[in-house]
């Protein structure tokens, strides 16, 4: 499964929303609904869906699907 797909099931199943909602170019907070505190837990759930420590400060700058998409790829190619 790519990086996009599991960043997609885990919006899908923390926000609550339907997976056509969640496309490359959606924002998490304006188009998908995250609030503050929903916006801290997917950055705790994609931590823990990839095995991975996020820097709390630039995993929050981080504002569409796919700028998380290329935030976690870079995480985890720098292992």
């Amino acid at each position: 499964m790519s990086t996009l797909d599991r960043i997609k099931n885990v919006a899908v199943e923390l926000l609550k929303i339907e997976a056509d909602r969640v496309q490359e170019t959606s924002r998490f907070v304006e188009d998908l609904g995250a609030d503050s505190m929903q916006s801290i837990e997917l950055v705790a759930a994609f931590e823990e869906e990839f095995d991975i420590e996020m820097d709390e400060d630039a995993a929050l700058a981080v504002k569409t699907v796919i700028d998380a998409v290329k935030f976690i790829d870079k995480v985890l190619a720098e292992g």
